[in-house]
């Protein structure tokens, strides 16, 4: 029972963090995090989209994927999925405005330490850290590395939509992210 509730806990509070993280210092910049959320945020910027939904839209092939791969973990992914989802279009308003190098540095943390705790407790956003997830359980790549890769590639994607400013604080918001992610994933 006490799993199941650190589980839930984890879940709650890592999607909590990643609205505020996505929020409150990557939006005020046209910053991108990696993964689908960093491609609802390009969505978003271009369409004005709500990236909640579109992550979780995003995020439903790995859903069913993980449905046929690991039962355990796709419970935790489709909650995590929808209470993310739910987060980051919940806490929109909610923007602290801070020099674009601090908010990318923090946003990646939160969002490294919101990532990572989920993924501790095998649960996730269902998107590429779910990817990521699978990846580093059959391959001796580490987790955060994987990120790294993942992540840049999709925002050098913005490159064309933002520019070159936002890619290079984007590319530190997920530096920071995977780093982070590793951590709190591997070592507490």
């Amino acid at each position: 029972m006490s799993e199941i509730l650190s589980r839930i806990a984890a879940m709650i509070v890592g999607s909590f963090l990643l609205g505020v993280g996505v929020n409150g210092f990557l939006v005020p910049h046209y910053l991108l995090d990696g993964g689908f959320i960093g491609i609802a945020l390009l969505i978003q910027y271009y369409f004005q989209f709500p990236a909640g939904l579109c992550s979780a839209l995003l995020s439903l092939p790995l859903i069913i994927y993980a449905w046929k791969k690991d039962r355990k973990q796709f419970h935790g992914s489709f909650y995590g999925m929808i209470l993310t989802a739910i987060f980051i279009d919940i806490l929109s308003p909610y923007q602290f405005i801070l020099p674009i190098g601090l908010s990318a540095i923090l946003g990646g943390a939160i969002c490294g330490i919101a990532v990572g705790l989920m993924l501790r407790y095998e649960t996730s956003t269902a998107g590429t850290d779910l990817l990521a997830y699978f990846i580093s359980k059959i391959t001796p790549i580490n987790i955060g590395i994987l990120f790294v890769i993942i992540d840049g590639l999709i925002v050098l994607s913005g490159y064309q939509v933002l520019g070159l400013e936002s890619v290079l604080f984007s590319t530190i918001t997920i530096l920071v992210a995977g780093s982070l992610a590793s951590i709190c994933y591997e070592r507490f």
